[in-house]
């Protein structure tokens, strides 16, 4: 259950201001908010389930090493921090991708998302978060943790016009994931 928890709080936090995020709102003024939740969740699901498998592998290959792996998670959420800061934007080309899409609303959708998230910090923060904590867990949690985000990034979107606060978005997400790795770096200094 901590798994859960904490990997839909850490993703969900992760996901806040990400490309993701206006994919989502991107998707939704063209197809239905439904099929784009759909789409959005299959391609999380499966993205995040290779994660927590790599993350899985890791912690188990060097189990001898827990300090050295809090301390390298902690070093990895301090860089999401950054990266966080420097921030995520859409670009036209993508914009115009995903409206030239056609066929299926749900596999396309699906098809974008799994694309998008290949490498992304949502992605490497799920590998991290695997290495400390248990596969399921961390693998539900982090998938709901991003199709919420997504879910409300849709809602608000619709509601507010796109007009979200997002440096507040920005500089709340970075301190949380400053906060988790220092953390994580202090518990594995001991």
């Amino acid at each position: 259950m901590y798994a859960f928890l904490l990997s839909t709080a850490v993703i969900f936090v992760a996901e806040l201001g990400d490309k993701s995020q206006l994919m989502a709102m991107t998707f939704a003024t063209r197809y239905r908010a439904r099929d784009v939740i759909i789409g959005l969740t299959a391609a999380t699901a499966v993205v995040h389930l290779v994660s927590v498998g790599i993350g899985y592998l890791i912690g188990d290959a060097f189990a001898d090493y827990q300090g050295a792996i809090e301390i390298g998670a902690g070093l990895a959420f301090l860089a999401f921090a950054l990266w966080t800061l420097r921030g995520d934007e859409l670009t036209d080309e993508d914009t115009a991708k995903a409206n030239a899409a056609t066929g299926r609303a749900v596999l396309v959708v699906a098809t974008f998302f799994f694309l998008a998230e290949l490498g992304d910090k949502t992605m490497l923060a799920t590998i991290t978060l695997a290495t400390q904590e248990g596969w399921f867990g961390t693998w539900l949690g982090s998938t709901v943790g991003m199709v919420a985000a997504d879910a409300l990034a849709i809602g608000v979107g619709a509601m507010l016009g796109r007009q979200l606060p997002e440096h507040v978005i920005k500089y709340g997400a970075a301190a949380l994931f400053a906060v988790f790795g220092i953390a994580l770096v202090v518990s594995g200094a001991r």
